[in-house]
C-alpha cells in the first residue's frame, strides 16, 4: 500500500530546527564552533523533503507530500517549485556535504551557496503572493522566512571573513594590471557576454512589464509564453534580474576593467550561484510537464531559447572560472620580494 506519512511532522520539525539553529549559534560563539555548521545541517534536511517533493510531483514516488500541499504550500506542486526542489535536493545536498566535511575551510562554497539560496527564496517567496496562489496562502507558507534570512545571515558571515589567496610577485601583478582590456582577449570576451545577459535581462523585463513593442509580442508569444504563465514566478525572475542581477553585471564588468578590484573573487561565485539556481529553474519550468502546454516554449523554438539561458548561466560560471585561474589582475599590488608559494589574507 502507499505510505501515509504525517506531514505535518516534517513542518514541526522545520520549525524546530530553526529554533535550535538560533540558540547552537548562540552557544558555539561561546565554544568557539563555526555557527554556520549548525545551518548547514538544518537545511541538510530541507534538501531532503525538497528532493521528496520533488520526486512525488513527477511521479517517481507517492504518499508523502500530498496532504501538505493541499493544507500547506499548493504552490510547491507548480512546475518552477519542482525543479526548485531537484536544485535544493541534488545541488544543495552535495553542497552541504562537502561543506561539512571540510568545515575548516569552505568560504567558496558557501558564498555559491548564499548565492544560489538567496536568488532562491527571493523569487519563491513574492512569486507566491503575486502570482495565482497568493489567495490559497496557509500559515505553513511563511515557514520559509526564516529560510529567506538565514542565508543573508550567513552571506554576511561569509564576505567578513579574510579571503585566503596565493602571493604573486609585484612584477607578475603589475605585468598583468599594466594590460587593457583590448589586451586581455578572454576578459573582453567575458565582458560581451556580461553586456550581451545585461541587454537580454533589460529586454525581458519590458516584455513582462507588458511592453506594447511588437519584438516583445513576437517574443513572448512566439519564444518564451512562459514569462506569462500566471504562477508568478517568471515574472518576478525577470525583475530580479532587471533591477538586482543587472546592476551587479555592471559592478562585475567594471571590475574587468579596473585594476586590484580583489572583491571580484568572492561576487563573481556569489553571482555564479544566484544565477546558476535562476536558470536552472527557469529552463526546467519552461519545458516541464506541469506547465500548461500553452505557456511552455514551441518545439521549433526550443533550441534558441535553451541556448540563450544556458548562456546567462554559463557567462558567471565562465567569470569565477578566469577570477580564480588568473587571479593577478584583480590582487592589490603588494611588496616587492614576496613570493608565489606564500599565502595572504585580503
Amino acid at each position: 500500500g502507499v505510505i501515509q506519512p504525517l506531514p505535518i511532522l516534517g513542518i514541526g520539525m522545520t520549525v524546530l530546527g530553526s529554533v535550535l539553529i538560533l540558540l547552537l549559534c548562540t552557544v558555539s560563539h561561546k565554544r568557539n564552533v563555526d555557527p554556520l555548521f549548525y545551518v548547514f545541517a538544518e537545511f541538510s534536511f530541507t534538501c531532503m523533503v525538497g528532493l521528496t517533493n520533488a520526486l512525488e510531483q513527477d511521479g517517481l514516488i507517492s504518499g508523502f507530500m500530498g496532504f501538505y500541499l493541499k493544507m500547506g504550500e499548493p504552490h510547491l506542486s507548480s512546475a518552477y517549485a519542482v525543479m526548485m526542489s531537484y536544485w535544493e535536493g541534488i545541488v544543495h545536498f552535495i553542497l552541504f556535504l562537502i561543506i561539512i566535511h571540510r568545515i575548516k575551510s569552505y568560504r567558496r562554497l558557501g558564498l555559491l551557496w548564499a548565492g544560489s539560496s538567496i536568488a532562491h527564496q527571493i523569487v519563491l517567496i513574492p512569486g507566491v503572493v503575486i502570482g495565482k496562489y497568493g489567495s490559497n496562502i496557509h500559515l505553513a507558507f511563511w515557514r520559509n522566512v526564516p529560510f529567506f534570512l538565514v542565508p543573508f545571515w550567513a552571506a554576511s558571515l561569509l564576505f567578513s571573513r579574510p579571503r585566503e589567496m596565493p602571493i604573486v610577485t609585484a612584477d607578475k601583478i603589475a605585468e598583468e594590471q599594466k594590460k587593457g582590456l583590448l589586451s586581455r582577449p578572454v576578459d573582453l570576451l567575458l565582458s560581451l557576454l556580461l553586456l550581451g545577459a545585461m541587454a537580454f535581462s533589460v529586454f525581458r523585463g519590458l516584455v513582462v512589464l507588458d511592453c506594447p513593442l511588437d519584438t516583445c509580442f513576437t517574443y513572448v508569444y512566439q519564444y518564451e509564453p512562459y514569462l506569462k504563465d500566471p504562477v508568478g514566478f517568471p515574472r518576478v525572475m525577470m525583475l530580479v534580474y532587471l533591477f538586482y542581477a543587472l546592476p551587479l553585471q555592471t559592478v562585475l564588468i567594471y571590475g574587468l576593467r579596473t585594476p586590484g578590484c580583489s572583491w571580484m573573487l568572492d561576487w563573481s561565485i556569489f553571482f555564479a550561484g544566484a544565477m546558476a539556481q535562476m536558470q536552472w529553474c527557469h529552463i526546467g519550468a519552461s519545458f516541464h510537464s506541469r506547465t500548461p502546454f500553452t505557456y511552455r516554449v514551441p518545439a521549433d523554438k526550443r533550441w534558441p531559447v535553451i541556448a540563450l539561458n544556458v548562456l546567462l548561466a554559463a557567462a558567471p560560471a565562465l567569470l569565477v572560472l578566469r577570477c580564480h585561474t588568473r587571479p593577478a589582475y584583480f590582487m592589490k599590488p603588494i611588496p616587492k620580494g614576496q613570493t608565489n608559494n606564500d599565502k595572504k589574507k585580503n
